[in-house]
């Protein structure tokens, strides 16, 4: 079984992180995947930008969807999560996470965490 990483920009503060994080601790247990390591990082190691800059975009997104609202807390980050499982329990997981995030059926159409898939 390969290690495989899944990677998720994200405009959050603790509580959007945990609810991101249980997202894919659910979906991982579900395709029996075993979570290797997570990580909350807040540097672009390979382009030495940091996750604000590399991110800036999710916050701009966030401020669009909740006009005049107070951002609180909330950072640009990056969520890596390392796994141990098949390619295509990899994609499954990745599928069901990012449905997850911002389901398209819901009206209006803001997602409870701004988010990017890498």
């Amino acid at each position: 079984m390969r290690t495989r990483i899944l990677r998720f920009g994200l405009y959050a503060d603790e509580q959007g992180l945990a609810w991101v994080r249980e997202l894919v601790d659910r979906s991982a247990g579900l395709r029996s995947a075993r979570i290797v390591r997570a990580d909350v990082a807040r540097t672009c190691p390979d382009s030495g930008l940091t996750t604000a800059e590399m991110y800036d975009f999710l916050a701009e997104q966030w401020a669009l969807e909740h006009p005049g609202q107070h951002s609180g807390e909330r950072e640009a980050v990056e969520l890596r999560v390392q796994l141990a499982c098949s390619l295509r329990t990899w994609r499954a997981i990745r599928k069901a996470v990012i449905a997850a995030l911002c389901p398209e059926a819901t009206a209006p159409h803001t997602c409870r965490v701004p988010w990017c898939a890498g």
